[in-house]
């Protein structure tokens, strides 16, 4: 019987990478070099993230959103206004970034491997999604100027986002617009060349952690030909050398759903200096280099959101008695919990499948063509399947809390109101869908490389295995007829994307557990897969195939949206 004393009853004050035994495992047996040269740092980090980071959280949440102070007019004429934050929360960003968040891969000795930022963006966004946002964007930023960047842009601005002496700037990327945000060919905000930089002109309609000190920004020069072929990638400084405003202005806050704390504006530009980072031609390559960097932050955000939401649905289950005995004990409870459990466990597996796809082709230990093809697929899958459980995760712990989870003064709506940005940030599902099929319905060989991985984790599974090797066999065989089905067929692609993100998620997910429990199978622990059969049973058993028919309510769609009769 579990006893309270054995479950903490929230996740404040505890340290999140130590109470954290399954991220643990993973990161010790993929990655023992790197876990022994940052455990202490990450243990740290940890107590910092459950204790005075997640306090700051909620009452910057509940109490001190930044403010929009417009200063329409001063002494020397019209002024661009400035953006207040609590003070906490500017004292946390830049704590993160001193303890490495951004800057450790970049130090001197260092390894270049980027585990340990994205297991410390796992561990914030458990606590503050709202710092966990702009941390993001630094380390995509960093990431840029350090791989694709002119080397006079990269010496320049590079250490300013890397330093980690309390001091770092932070970044942003300005790619939305007011058009439609996944549309990034049809940026209208135009690239003026004066003199050794630019001058952008135009308005960016999502830009969040609006108080950046650095920011790629899409724009086309005048001549440059239209569509994402004529985008030019540029570095926005916040300030100029002789420490001036840059010639851009807020025109107002967003007012969103959850990530109350971070700072998300509609920026005007108004001939603001720029530094050219890539031209047409290769400006979008660049801003997608951004885009997939963060998509992998994303996905462990879900990952760190899915952890959140079980601990306080396990300590609220422990700690809560009713009808005589403590509610953990209840078999329904149980079940909610499992699933719960079941969930964050093929998240974490997943998104950090992702992290040791990007530091393999980081460090050239995987090929470049394939490591790449895998880096983007796996990312896809990774991206679209955490977020969706986040939400799910902590739409549960609401439920399992019950009405006091439905109050700002336990964490549980902070946790629901945040998760849901993951589902859009850096691409919603059809976006992730869109690049899975360019992947393995298109030039790519994505479906073979997918096919294999799937198929190793198979191949190795042993007799405990039970039921799950014929249910990962017979979804294996399921992506093999879809994939072959969609390389025929490429014009049913586009119908089919959402199933194929559902069965290719599902299905590596899946193979990932496998994977773990062989692992721990041979130190003598089953623990894993129980959970990995438990997965598959409820996961992998309830796929619809992809079928060469058009289904009749998809093929009358007008109709049947409009309440027009169907004869």
């Amino acid at each position: 019987m579990i006893e309270p004393d054995e479950v903490p009853p929230t996740a404040r004050g505890t340290n999140l990478y130590i109470a954290d035994i399954n991220l643990q495992h993973l990161l010790e047996r993929r990655a023992p070099q790197e876990l022994a040269a940052h455990e202490d740092r990450l243990a740290d980090f940890g107590a910092w993230a459950g204790g005075p980071l997640d306090e700051q959280a909620e009452y910057t949440d509940r109490h001190a959103n930044p403010q929009h102070v417009p200063q329409p007019y001063g002494p020397n004429g019209p002024q661009p206004g400035h953006i207040v934050f609590n003070p906490r929360y500017v004292e946390c960003h830049a704590e993160a970034y001193a303890r490495g968040a951004v800057g450790l891969p970049y130090q001197k000795g260092a390894s270049g491997r980027h585990l340990a930022c994205f297991t410390m963006g796992y561990l914030l966004s458990q606590a503050d999604v709202s710092i966990h946002c702009p941390v993001t964007m630094t380390g995509a930023v960093a990431h840029v100027l350090h791989t694709l960047a002119p080397k006079e842009v990269r010496e320049r601005f590079l250490p300013q986002l890397t330093r980690m002496d309390g001091q770092a700037l932070s970044g942003g990327t300005w790619a939305t617009e007011l058009h439609g945000g996944s549309d990034v060919g049809a940026t209208t905000t135009r690239a003026v060349k004066a003199d050794e930089a630019w001058a952008l002109h135009g308005l960016k309609w999502f830009t969040s952690n609006a108080g950046s000190g650095l920011a790629l920004a899409t724009a086309r020069p005048d001549d440059a030909p239209a569509g994402g072929k004529g985008l030019s990638c540029y570095l926005v400084p916040s300030h100029l050398e002789d420490g001036r405003p840059n010639a851009y202005s807020v025109r107002r806050l967003k007012e969103k759903v959850g990530t109350r704390g971070l700072a998300t504006a509609e920026l005007d530009l108004n001939g603001a200096t720029a530094f050219e980072v890539a031209g047409p031609g290769e400006g979008l390559k660049v801003m997608m280099a951004a885009l997939e960097y963060s998509r992998i932050h994303n996905a462990v955000a879900s990952a760190g959101l899915l952890r959140r939401a079980f601990v306080e649905s396990l300590g609220w289950s422990a700690h809560r008695a009713a009808f005589g005995q403590t509610v953990i004990h209840y078999p329904m409870v149980q079940d909610q919990l499992l699933d719960m459990q079941m969930e964050l466990e093929a998240a974490v597996a997943l998104s950090f499948e992702s992290v040791f796809a990007f530091d393999a082709l980081a460090t050239g230990d995987s090929d470049p063509e394939q490591g790449g093809d895998w880096l983007r697929l796996v990312t896809a899958l990774a991206k679209y399947r955490t977020a969706d459980q986040a939400v799910k995760a902590c739409r549960t712990a609401v439920e399992m809390v019950g009405g006091n989870g439905y109050t700002e003064e336990f964490p549980t709506a902070r946790l629901y109101r945040d998760c849901l940005v993951t589902a859009v940030w850096e691409g919603p599902a059809n976006i992730q869908a869109l690049e899975l099929l360019r992947l393995v319905a298109g030039k790519r060989p994505g479906d073979q490389i997918f096919l294999g991985r799937v198929g190793a984790a198979l191949s190795d599974l042993p007799p405990q295995a039970g039921d799950t090797a014929e249910l990962l066999e017979g979804a294996l065989e399921e992506c093999r007829a879809a994939l072959s089905h969609l390389r025929r067929n490429p014009d049913q692609a586009p119908r089919h994307g959402r199933r194929l993100l559902d069965l290719l998620s599902d299905t590596l997910a899946t193979a990932l557990l496998c994977e773990e429990a062989v692992a721990d199978l041979k130190l003598g622990d089953s623990r894993k897969m129980l959970v990995a059969n438990r997965f598959a049973a409820r996961v992998l058993a309830h796929h619809n195939p992809i079928a060469t028919e058009m289904e009749p309510a998809l093929a009358a769609f007008e109709d049947v949206i409009l309440y027009q009769p169907v004869g």
